[in-house]
């Protein structure tokens, strides 16, 4: 590809993420997306699940790489401040002279809801949550995250998303009523469209991505009840597309523990691999908090 030595800037217009958690359950209690459990950590709401916030990025990434993105595309990204429903929010892509995208979402009142790199591969540069893994220190001490240890593997067997099955417990909706709110729909994501894609089948929206990688537990030894969230998450697409309806291996290995003053986190890392064909489609790299006060049993002292 020609490049010219400068840098291009795509905004896209403002939406309105939906709230599509409200009813989430893990290990048998509400999750951080329910209001009354969100109250109770002091949030101005319940926040909308973070990887909505990748929909508005796929328009302004297929302008520049185009049909490529849903092949070899990496979205990387750092959440920084919660959306709750009705809040609008902007999506910004600004294309460096070395191809990175750097992206930007913001609430209407300018507040920062995301930050990090688009990308396109197979030979991919440093992306954000490299950069932010590379500055990690280890954790002091842990409680929560204690029995985690970096190189378990779990494997979660045989998943796909496909249009009109719920996604379980945690993710309670089907691809279909996702698709009625999602924020940029496109017809290549339909039953009917996506028989017109480039592919001839449907293709699963970026944001997607993050349920097939997680929608089946694998059962890692969380100390309960804690509640979590989202700290950042990277969807890099290797051989892509993700289909609709496909069937894909789904492997995942803790790569990383980490801590800040109010949360308890690990870094896992997702392959998807097509059961048909035996190749690893796309990975998916999750870094997931667990606050600190949520947990009952984490030593008082050490709230501060």
């Amino acid at each position: 590809m020609t490049r010219f030595p400068t840098e291009i800037t795509l905004t896209g217009p403002i939406r309105w993420p939906a709230q599509m958690l409200a009813a989430q359950e893990y290990s048998g209690h509400a999750s951080i997306h329910d209001a009354d459990t969100a109250d109770q950590l002091g949030l101005a709401g319940a926040p909308i699940e973070a990887p909505t916030h990748f929909s508005q990025f796929d328009p302004l990434a297929v302008l520049v790489w185009g049909e490529n993105w849903f092949e070899h595309g990496c979205i990387s990204g750092h959440f920084t401040t919660m959306v709750v429903e009705g809040e609008g929010v902007e999506a910004t892509l600004a294309l460096d002279d070395a191809g990175v995208g750097h992206i930007t979402a913001k609430k209407t009142d300018g507040a920062v809801v995301m930050t990090g790199t688009a990308t396109i591969g197979p030979d991919h540069p440093e992306t954000e949550l490299e950069a932010r893994r590379a500055r990690q220190r280890p954790p002091a001490e842990l409680f929560i995250i204690d029995q985690m240890e970096i190189g378990m593997r779990r494997s979660s067997g045989n998943v796909t998303v496909d249009h009109a099955t719920n996604n379980g417990q945690l993710y309670p909706f089907s691809l279909d009523e996702k698709l009625a709110r999602i924020t940029e729909p496109h017809e290549w994501y339909t039953a009917e469209g996506g028989a017109r894609s480039p592919w001839g089948r449907a293709v699963l929206p970026m944001e997607m991505l993050s349920v097939l990688a997680h929608k089946v537990g694998v059962g890692w030894p969380i100390r309960s009840p804690a509640l979590g969230l989202f700290l950042d998450l990277e969807v890099r697409l290797l051989d892509g597309p993700v289909f609709v309806g496909q069937h894909y291996a789904v492997d995942s290995e803790i790569v990383g523990l980490s801590e800040s003053r109010r949360t308890e986190s690990y870094w896992t890392r997702t392959t998807l691999t097509d059961v048909d064909t035996d190749i690893v489609v796309a990975e998916v790299l999750l870094h997931s908090g667990m606050f600190k006060e949520s947990y009952p049993g984490y030593p008082a002292d050490r709230l501060t």
